[in-house]
């Protein structure tokens, strides 16, 4: 572990220009860790607070959006005497590529943490060549 991996982390605010909101309150950028296998992506995303019934996936024109909204009301009695965690909704867009299969995308929450499982096409996923 390096020391960089214990400062606190703060969090981003996602840019104002970059989508009009409907409701108030400011919107965070999920921490957000991708990997890849041969078939798949996995996309894990960090959402406190966020519920299951809170959170909206979509995909329109190959954009993946996932938004996780906050129930505010289970902090306005809260009268924190010191703070590292903002709370706020969460929203981040990520553009898919073609290897994608936009139809079969599934999502689990657990304990704050979005699991996102992206499959490949199956064109699009790896082979091997056998030479003989």
């Amino acid at each position: 572990m390096t020391p960089q991996d214990l400062e606190v982390q703060e969090k981003k605010t996602q840019p104002e220009e970059q989508a009009e909101k409907t409701e108030t309150g400011r919107y965070f950028v999920p921490q957000t860790d991708i990997h890849e296998s041969t078939d798949a992506l996995f996309v894990a995303m960090d959402m406190p607070g966020v519920g299951k019934d809170s959170v909206d996936i979509q995909v329109e024109k190959n954009v993946l959006t996932i938004t996780g909204n906050i129930d505010f009301s289970k902090y306005e009695d809260l009268k924190p005497i010191y703070t590292e965690y903002s709370v706020g909704h969460y929203t981040r867009s990520f553009t898919l590529s073609s290897e994608i299969d936009k139809n079969n995308i599934s999502a689990k929450m657990a304990d704050g943490v979005l699991a996102l499982h992206l499959p490949k096409i199956k064109e699009a996923a790896a082979k091997k060549i056998e030479v003989q």
